[in-house]
């Protein structure tokens, strides 16, 4: 009896969490409208939690004396480029937000909102947490400054926590003038890419040209999401030719056209695929993006369930401050840890598997310091995720914060 008495209390303990866990599970679920396509949160859930896990994986920061110096282990390790086939997710997350922007604008035009007040609304919710952050990453750079932080230190760390903005800022450009992208072919920016590159490496041309790219790669997803707003994507064989045919076009490119395995930036590399995009990167996100097509179905049975789409709706309602805020908790671990000394996977040079094996066990430890950036910035999305006054719906908001838009699913028959 005495030990069946010690063990009791901990399962009173443990059931009153768990069902308040699924109580609060049940109240997001029954509040989320039933024509919400949960399938759309689910990929931009899953494109932002890809760049997240990306950027843990293959950013290190090396303590070298009082300096810390970016470095990656696709450097040393050219064969863990796979990783970053997995984890670049940014075609996903911009073909997910140009099929919301593209049916968002069409439904605020339909309820005589105007073009000023939708574009206000939408970029409201990016901005206000970037201004958060680069107030805060202000006043950091000038007391590491004070401090004596070396100005190589400095500049590391503010290049990490500030690179995020570049996609928000062509996201925010490509989001001004989705009226003029609602009936845009991306065969087009695909097209202007192709020739690009071909004056790039082909033909001698200057290196700043590709930097036209930035906004042409990017548009070539963001139109793919239009398109998917006007139904032309909801067949099965679509997201097939886009799969299979991207997934060739990049591997003919990275075998026979010399351009880089890796689809992220390498530290030293001669040549990025991310900066600016090039064909490869273009050709790889379409296959991305056709892969995202597939999965829809799957996708939403995956989170009919209460406890599924809480946790996709916890990614959503968090999405820019999570975006913004994670290469800071991976600074926020490193810097912290230099107090204990060079740890592996931290501060240590990412030349082998010992690093990738001592980075994993680092992964738990940036969740937790993300955890609390969260919880102390997420009130700037919130507040800057207001509806022009137009907007319907106060059924439509959840207690727990307000998603981001997602249009209602097509019916299954035209799947």
């Amino acid at each position: 009896m005495r030990e069946t008495n010690t063990v009791r209390p901990r399962g009173r303990r443990t059931l009153p969490i768990r069902a308040g866990i699924r109580r609060a599970a049940d109240r997001l679920d029954a509040a989320t409208p039933p024509e919400r396509d949960r399938a759309v949160d689910a990929l931009r859930a899953l494109a932002i939690l890809g760049v997240v896990l990306g950027h843990w994986l293959v950013t290190a920061l090396v303590a070298d004396g009082g300096t810390l110096r970016a470095a990656s282990p696709l450097d040393p390790m050219p064969w863990l480029a796979p990783v970053s086939w997995a984890f670049q997710t940014l075609a996903v997350f911009f073909m997910v937000g140009g099929h919301v922007a593209t049916r968002s604008h069409t439904s605020a035009r339909a309820r005589g909102v105007t073009y000023g007040g939708w574009l206000r609304a939408r970029l409201a919710r990016l901005f206000m947490p970037v201004a958060a952050m680069t107030g805060v990453w202000a006043v950091v750079a000038v007391c590491l400054l004070l401090g004596g932080a070396s100005f190589t230190t400095v500049h590391t760390v503010v290049k990490l926590a500030l690179s995020p903005l570049w996609f928000l800022l062509v996201f925010a450009a490509l989001t001004a003038v989705t009226p003029l992208l609602v009936r845009l072919n991306p065969l087009w920016p695909l097209a202007v890419v192709l020739h690009v590159d071909l004056v790039r490496f082909g033909l001698g041309g200057p290196s700043w040209l590709g930097w036209v790219n930035l906004a042409a790669g990017w548009l070539v997803p963001y139109t793919l999401g239009a398109a998917w707003t006007r139904g032309e994507l909801e067949r099965r064989r679509a997201g097939g030719l886009l799969c299979g045919g991207g997934a060739v076009a990049t591997a003919v490119l990275v075998v026979w056209a010399g351009y880089p395995a890796s689809m992220v930036g390498v530290p030293g590399a001669a040549l990025s695929n991310l900066n600016p995009p090039t064909l490869a990167a273009v050709t790889f996100g379409l296959a991305q993006c056709g892969a995202a097509l597939l999965l829809r179905d799957r996708l939403r049975r995956a989170v009919r369930g209460p406890v599924a789409w809480a946790a996709v709706a916890l990614v959503n309602l968090s999405a820019m401050t999570v975006f913004l805020w994670h290469q800071t908790a991976l600074m926020a671990t490193t810097a912290t840890g230099l107090l204990a000394g060079r740890l592996p996977g931290l501060h240590t040079v990412p030349d082998g598997l010992d690093w990738v094996a001592a980075r994993l066990l680092w992964l738990p430890v940036f969740v937790v310091v993300l955890a609390v950036c969260r919880e102390a910035f997420h009130g700037f999305e919130n507040r800057g995720g207001q509806r022009p006054r137009t907007a319907p719906a106060p059924s439509r908001v959840v207690r727990v914060g307000r998603l981001p838009e997602a249009p209602e699913p097509r019916k299954a028959g035209r799947a």
